[in-house]
């Protein structure tokens, strides 16, 4: 099967599109109450096993999970999930969620996302702001309820995945700050590197088909999995 094509399409007015911007900004913005923040997707186990020592191998760990994790899985899962909550699509909605959750690789990766996902339900719930009930899936993941707010928000898909990578990105220098230690200016430094690195990433994975998805990342996935028995963390993947 063919990339998806039909997508919510950008807001007519300015007004509305200041507001989806503005919709995209707080559900992207480190301050969602959902714990994002707790985990490190295995990034704090590649400090521990001395994987990750420094600024410069720590842009190289990031930019090859981009590459070789989220242009093939998250992203291009946001663009189906996207589609299928415009279409009230609750069959589909249900394939990729358990698509996703068939995915990660350890139980912490599974956690991370069930648990986020759990928790923007929550958050939602309290907004009011939910779908409608036969609509959400079994155990709704974290990038499933993300697709349906950015939806919901009327965000275009192609700014979805920007906002998504970019959240992501901003995680993962967070962890490194606390647990490698990493500088702010060092984070910054990497972000101007690998900024033209997240458009490439969505460029990709707006043109993957659907036999193309599935990340390739053994280290990220031993790493996890060794994370589960390391002694000392900081984080909870």
């Amino acid at each position: 099967m063919a990339t998806v094509t039909n997508m919510p399409t950008e807001p007519a007015t300015p007004q509305g599109s200041d507001l989806a911007l503005l919709g995209l900004m707080q559900l992207v913005s480190p301050a969602l109450p959902i714990g994002g923040f707790a985990w490190s997707q295995g990034l704090e186990s590649a400090f521990e096993l001395g994987w990750v020592n420094n600024e410069a191998e720590l842009a190289q760990w990031i930019e090859g999970v981009l590459e070789d994790g989220l242009s093939r899985c998250e992203l291009p899962l946001l663009v189906r999930l996207q589609s299928a909550w415009a279409d009230s699509d609750a069959e589909a909605l249900a394939q990729w969620n358990d698509w996703l959750h068939a995915t990660r690789e350890t139980a912490e990766l599974s956690d991370e996302d069930t648990r986020l996902g759990a928790a923007l339900v929550t958050l939602l719930r309290n907004l009011e702001l939910l779908p409608k009930p036969h609509l959400i899936p079994e155990d709704p993941g974290y990038i499933t309820m993300f697709a349906w707010v950015a939806h919901k928000r009327c965000v275009p898909v192609r700014q979805t995945l920007l906002g998504f990578a970019w959240a992501w990105l901003e995680n993962q220098l967070a962890v490194a700050c606390k647990a490698l230690p990493l500088g702010h200016t060092a984070a910054q430094r990497i972000i101007e590197e690998l900024r033209p690195q997240l458009a490439i990433a969505v460029d990709t994975a707006l043109e993957r088909n659907d036999h193309e998805l599935g990340p390739i990342l053994p280290g990220l996935a031993l790493g996890s999995a060794l994370h589960e028995t390391q002694y000392s963390r900081l984080f909870r993947s």
